[in-house]
């Protein structure tokens, strides 16, 4: 007869197998209920690729690979503008003409970091008072922290939950504060640029840069007193467009006048949004451009993890830290500095 110790599985291993199953569990399940539109499963999916938790990240991975088949059937719009142009009022107008249209309408609205809680401060929901309720559109706020431009740094993937979730059409709005309106451009097939006539703005516009990303340009609160300098404003753009190369799209901007507030011109820009996909569905354009995006978004993607990889280094955070006290008694420069930091980094131990 044998003796001995009974046999049993080691606590933490079987701790650990349990976790595993009941991650994937849940990773199944918000797969399941994303799929049948279910917001409240979408808001998690979202908060969960958001967070730098480890757990979390992994959690979000699985969900994101799971919901990977049901995406990219949506057209992306862009739509920013400096603050106080009326970027929520118009995404509220142009939302809720979308939606009698028969689509399903996703915001993501990428919000201004507070410095201090580092969370979003505009809180576009209040001021979207008739999308936020209505059950054909979901409006997520969103962080930029310290992302170029103000694009937060998972609106790539918020992108493709929502589309999973069988939103026909996701509006991006961006901070507008003119940093770099390059992220948004890249992750979306149609770019909007909201303008205001007489706000001396006229003359700034036409720089080089995001008035060449525009494929529309609206000049917005063209009512009352100032739809003479609206229409102003519009041909003064319209002519400015014409002086720019002609777009790889094949695609003439154009320039539009609205008053998001009156529900005025509504209709007319989102039948030139129509057009526009239209043209570039028939000539193949929108298919290159999506695989553009990709490689623009794989490439981000890797920066990304790069640079959270050199920061979150011990190695290198002690180092880094003795570098800037050398750089402020001058024993050394910035370039020497980040050539021994970063040749630190990639040193093998």
């Amino acid at each position: 007869m044998k003796s001995g110790k009974p046999n049993h599985i080691d606590s933490t291993a079987a701790d650990k197998l349990i976790a595993r199953r009941k991650k994937q569990l849940d990773a199944d399940e918000l797969i399941s209920k994303i799929c049948n539109g279910n917001t409240t499963a979408l808001s998690r999916a979202i908060t969960l690729v958001e967070s730098t938790a480890s757990a979390h990240q992994q959690l979000a991975q699985q969900i994101l690979e799971g919901c990977l088949p049901h995406a990219d059937k949506s057209v992306r719009i862009g739509i920013t503008g400096v603050p106080g142009v009326g970027k929520s009022t118009f995404i509220e107008a142009l939302g809720n003409h979308v939606i009698k249209a028969g689509k399903k309408l996703a915001v993501l609205a990428i919000d201004p970091s507070s410095s201090v809680s580092h969370g979003s401060i505009l809180g576009d929901k209040t001021r979207m008072e008739q999308l936020s309720v209505n059950p054909m559109a979901f409006i997520r706020p969103s962080a930029a922290g310290d992302s170029l431009g103000g694009v937060a740094r998972k609106t790539r993937e918020a992108i493709m939950l929502c589309e999973a979730a069988g939103y026909d059409v996701i509006f991006i709005e961006t901070v507008g504060v003119g940093q770099s309106e390059t992220a948004v451009h890249a992750m979306t097939d149609f770019f909007l640029l909201l303008k205001l006539a007489g706000a001396g703005d006229e003359l700034q516009g036409i720089k080089r840069g995001i008035m060449e990303m525009a494929d529309c340009i609206v000049i917005n609160k063209a009512d009352g007193e100032n739809i003479n300098a609206a229409k102003h404003a519009k041909n003064a753009f319209a002519k400015a467009l014409h002086l720019y190369p002609p777009k790889v799209s094949g695609w003439q901007p154009k320039t539009k006048l609205c008053s998001a507030l009156n529900r005025e011109g509504i209709e007319e820009i989102w039948k030139l949004i129509e057009s526009y996909f239209e043209q570039v569905k028939t000539s193949g354009y929108f298919e290159e451009n999506r695989k553009n995006q990709n490689a623009y978004w794989l490439k981000s993607s890797i920066e990304n993890a790069l640079k959270d990889r050199f920061y979150n280094n011990p190695k290198i955070q002690e180092a880094l830290q003795k570098k800037l006290v050398a750089i402020n008694t001058g024993q050394t420069t910035p370039f020497l500095a980040a050539q021994f930091l970063l040749e630190l980094n990639f040193a093998k131990d």
